[in-house]
Formats: structure tokens, C-alpha cells, sequence
């Protein structure tokens, strides 16, 4: 994992932090975007390993902000994780048939979090 770039999609400030205290203390480079369309030019731009797209955000929500990472040539093999506080049963399922490769659910257990990073890095 040493140097992999995670792509964190977060418009509250809190929860920004916390993802990148967590992941660059564990060995990460993290960009950090707050909106969709913020998220998108920094995906195309930069080629992260991973992206944690909270599905909430005040611009596209990240449902669609997927679509068109998916839309894209330069970002369409994106691993793409959705983070959401939508943890009702049948959630998860939903966003992975919206595309998603992954599913973190808020509030955020870390050593959960950092285990789902680490598989999606890793394959």
C-alpha cells in the first residue's frame, strides 16, 4: 500500500479529517475534494488508486458523480467505495447495483474502513 493515492470525497469537515488523519497515518497519500464535480477533475487529473465518495454532497451526489467517473475513459476502472450514512437494510446492495465497488457505512468504524481500503488497493 505504500504511496497509494485514496481520493476522498467529503463536503463535511469533521468527517474530511478523519478520513485523512486515519488514512495517511497509515501509509496513504489522500486528495481530497469536496464536491462531485470537484471530485471528477481530480480523478481525471490524477489517477487515484481509490476513491471514497460520500453519496451526499451538495453539488452532484455521488450516485451520479459515479456515472460519469463510469462515462469517462481516463477514470471509467476507478475503484470507487460509497460512504454513506444510508445504512438501512438493503442500502449496500443498492449501491453496488448503482456501481459502486464497495460500501462504507457512517458513522465510520476505521478498522473497518482501513480493511475495505486494503482489499480494494490490494486487487
Amino acid at each position: 500500500m505504500a504511496g497509494e493515492c485514496v481520493l476522498v470525497v467529503e463536503d463535511n469537515e469533521l468527517n474530511m479529517k478523519l478520513f485523512r488523519d486515519v488514512l495517511e497515518s497509515s501509509g496513504y497519500r489522500t486528495l481530497e475534494a469536496t464536491t462531485g464535480s470537484e471530485a471528477i477533475d481530480l480523478a481525471a487529473n490524477h489517477s487515484p488508486d481509490l476513491v471514497l465518495m460520500d453519496v451526499q454532497l451538495p453539488d452532484l451526489d455521488g450516485v451520479e458523480a459515479l456515472r460519469r467517473l463510469r462515462a469517462d475513459g481516463r477514470t471509467s476502472a476507478l475503484r470507487v467505495l460509497a460512504v454513506t450514512a444510508q445504512a438501512m437494510q438493503g442500502d449496500r446492495e443498492r449501491f453496488l447495483r448503482a456501481g459502486f465497488d464497495g460500501y462504507v457505512a457512517k458513522p465510520v468504524d476505521i478498522v473497518a474502513l482501513l480493511g475495505t481500503v486494503r482489499h480494494h488497493c490490494d486487487t
